[in-house]
């Protein structure tokens, strides 16, 4: 439930998922090319590493990574001293640029699933009064212990669902 909490605080929040990524990334291609500096070619296939990184670790929809054409355009946007590579700076800025629409929505889903799902529980709760068993145990429950455990199932639910795929 903490790792839900940290993702509501924000802009912070999507800065350092993203530098973390980027990081990443970024060393990879250095370590492999032996350059300080990332090219069009090398840009365009950390772009889809990182992609693929927000799609496994991130909840929501599936991303899907920019065209070739898009990726020029905003590289030649960030290219602070037009030497046609970006240097590591130049890269976060690419990529919070790149993905700001994916934290957009990760968010947005986000405070759906927390404000819509105890909701819900709350609603439901009368409902389970019939079921043999359950019924007596889940109206001994507090409202707020059972709101919130059906919001944690529900936020599990959908992060077993994303490794799947």
């Amino acid at each position: 439930m903490g790792q839900i909490l940290d993702k509501l605080q924000g802009k912070g929040w999507r800065q350092r998922q993203i530098r973390k990524i980027t990081d990443k990334v970024f060393d990879v291609f250095k370590n492999e090319t032996g350059r300080a500096n990332l090219r069009f070619e090398d840009l365009y296939i950390a772009v889809l590493l990182v992609f693929n990184d927000i799609n496994k670790h991130l909840p929501g929809p599936h991303f899907d990574p920019p065209s070739k054409e898009q990726v020029k355009s905003m590289m030649l946007d960030c290219d602070m001293n037009l030497d046609g590579e970006l240097d590591r700076e130049e890269f976060v800025r690419f990529m919070l640029q790149l993905t700001a629409d994916t934290f957009t929505t990760v968010s947005q889903g986000l405070i759906i699933t927390l404000a819509v799902a105890p909701t819900v529980a709350i609603l439901t709760k009368r409902a389970t009064e019939g079921v043999p068993g359950v019924g007596k145990v889940v109206q001994r429950l507090p409202n707020s212990v059972y709101a919130s455990l059906v919001t944690l199932a529900i936020v599990l639910f959908q992060n077993s669902g994303q490794s799947i795929e």
